[in-house]
This record gives C-alpha cells, sequence and structure tokens, in this order.
C-alpha cells in the first residue's frame, strides 16, 4: 500500500513549483471553463465546490452561475496554489480552503454540485476519492470532470501515448464512477475540451 503522505507531498511539490506562472501558461482557457460550468446546470443559490482548485480559474464563472445567493468553495491542497487565486482577485468569488479532496471539511450532502478541472490524474485513491466527493453531494447532485483539452492532446503536449488503462477513458472512467456513488450522463474528449458529467445516485 503507498504511503499517502508521500502522495501527498508529491502532488504539493508539483503545484507549489508551478503556481506562481499557472495562469500566464494557459492564458486562453478561460472561456473553456465557462463553459463547462455551464454544462454543469448550476441554478441560483446553488451550493457548489471547485475540488483542487488551483488558481481559482473556475471560481468566477462558478459565482456567475450561482449568483449571489450561491454559495462557492474552492479547496485545494497546495498552500501557494491558492496563494496564486488571492493574488488574481478570485477569492471575491469563492470562499479557498487548504484542504485535502480526500477528507473535506464539510457536511455530508451539503453541495448541489462539485466541479473538478484535471483532479483525476492526481488522486492518489480515485475510487475513494471519487466517494469523498460523492458524501458530499446531495442526491441528484451533480459532478463535472473537466480538463479545457482532451486526452489526446494532452498526451502530445506531455510527450507521451495514451495507454488504455488511462483513469479518463470512457471504459474506465464509467465503471469508476459507478463504484463511487455517481452514473456517468455524458462524455466529450475532443482536442479542445474534455469533459464528463455524472449524477450522484441514492
Amino acid at each position: 500500500m503507498r504511503n499517502m503522505s508521500d502522495d501527498h507531498t508529491h502532488v504539493q511539490e508539483f503545484f507549489t513549483a508551478r503556481a506562481a506562472d499557472w495562469d500566464s501558461r494557459f492564458p486562453d482557457d478561460g472561456p473553456a471553463y465557462a463553459a463547462a460550468v455551464a454544462d454543469l446546470g448550476l441554478r441560483e443559490g446553488d451550493r457548489v465546490l471547485d475540488a483542487g482548485c488551483g488558481t481559482g480559474r473556475a471560481l468566477p464563472p462558478l459565482r456567475a452561475a450561482v449568483g449571489p445567493s450561491g454559495v462557492v468553495l474552492g479547496a485545494d491542497l497546495t498552500p501557494a496554489m491558492l496563494e496564486a487565486a488571492v493574488r488574481a482577485g478570485r477569492d471575491r468569488d469563492g470562499q479557498l480552503l487548504l484542504a485535502d479532496v480526500a477528507a473535506l471539511p464539510l457536511r455530508s450532502q451539503s453541495l448541489d454540485a462539485v466541479f473538478a478541472a484535471g483532479l483525476i490524474a492526481h488522486l492518489p485513491e480515485p475510487a475513494t476519492n471519487l466517494r469523498e466527493l460523492a458524501r458530499v453531494v446531495r442526491s441528484g447532485g451533480t459532478l463535472a470532470l473537466f480538463h479545457p483539452i482532451g486526452r489526446a492532446a494532452l498526451a502530445a503536449r506531455q510527450g507521451r501515448q495514451i495507454t488504455p488503462d488511462d483513469l479518463r477513458a470512457e471504459p474506465s472512467l464509467r465503471p469508476l464512477l459507478a463504484g463511487s456513488g455517481w452514473r456517468m450522463t455524458s462524455y466529450v474528449d475532443e482536442d479542445d475540451r474534455f469533459l464528463a458529467l455524472a449524477v450522484r445516485e441514492f
């Protein structure tokens, strides 16, 4: 069994090293985030979590979707990412939490939706971690697993091949979600977006 603290340290080191220039490396992702948030189907007054929020790029469209009466939370494990979110002024759009998505400091069934950009590849125990996201969402609530580019384009950018055991491949992701309390409702994997939507069962 892997040491969870080692996983956390690795993830923190990876993102701490990249936090300062993260937004400048991907300056054109804003519309893709806004479109993915629109597909989540949020309503005025909803309560939503951006899980693994990083520099908070999803927080402005999430706030726009739920309005002033809604609740927007952004949770991330890496202090440097949250500091970058504050520098960008995104703490005005949501409450930032230094928290591990594997053990969220939130009540069960307290949210209407979870938005997660680029998160699944960094989860140390995907099934367990997706169950924790399910725990905090009400029955019928929604989950969006998003990336601003698709699997093939991301692999090419990173100089690697897509492998059949990729967690984000639909044949892998659908049963992974189903076993974690989610039912996948749509799946898009195109060059300019990856978006899997799921509904919280029971």
